[in-house]
């Protein structure tokens, strides 16, 4: 049970530290990375915050994932759920200020994206599953049969576009984002020595059987 909580609470903390990067990086001001020109751009069109629009895209995300028969952990819902009501907090607590400058815009840039990374980690390390978008990806990927790289890319392109479309913001901060994201990531990764290979994420029927102790922990921390 000590350790399951552990978990939780590593799944959390991510989830806090992503959203708290997202905010940091469109309060940049200078181009947000492609599923927040996506989000902002919806979310003004349909007059949404930033955190419920994200919300109802992760729900259309899960279930065609779900139709198309991936397998959900308790990660994916709570992503879901939690990132978008983490964003609102934060930006209704409003004590991040914008960048007056693009200079500023991209030092807070990278720092987002560095805060990003690091709730990736917590959030992967804590092996409940992956997020409604990455699920996606590998949806796309085996369906298509192309690599995960260029569906990746695809998605990512596809956003990009129909965000900016509906008045999301694209500029330098949005190459910044997806050349940068990467090697913040990495670097990260690599001062935690966390290897992504080697966790196993829980289905949710996996984690009940955990909680309940009908099973044993697939991740160990």
């Amino acid at each position: 049970m000590k350790h399951l909580l552990i978990r939780l609470l590593n799944m959390i903390t991510g989830l806090v530290f992503y959203a708290l990067g997202i905010v940091i990086m469109i309060n940049a001001d200078i181009g947000y990375a492609p599923w927040e020109v996506f989000h902002v751009g919806l979310a003004n069109t349909i007059g949404l915050s930033i955190g419920i629009t994200s919300i109802i895209v992760g729900i259309i995300i899960v279930l065609i994932v779900t139709i198309l028969g991936e397998k959900l952990g308790l990660g994916t819902i709570a992503s879901m759920i939690l990132t978008g009501v983490f964003i609102d907090i934060i930006f209704f607590i409003d004590f991040i200020p914008r960048a007056k400058n693009p200079l500023i815009g991209i030092i807070m840039l990278i720092a987002g994206l560095f805060i990003l990374a690091i709730g990736s980690y917590f959030y992967i390390k804590s092996a409940f599953g992956v997020g409604p978008r990455d699920n996606l990806m590998v949806v796309l990927a085996r369906r298509s049969k192309l690599p995960v790289g260029i569906c990746r890319s695809a998605i990512e392109l596809l956003v990009t576009v129909i965000g900016w479309v509906l008045g999301g913001m694209v500029w330098i901060g949005t190459v910044i984002s997806v050349i940068a994201i990467g090697f913040c990531i990495q670097i990260i990764f690599r001062l935690f020595r966390f290897d992504v290979t080697l966790v196993k994420h829980e289905t949710l029927k996996d984690t009940f059987d955990n909680f309940t102790g009908k099973g044993k922990a697939i991740n160990r921390i």
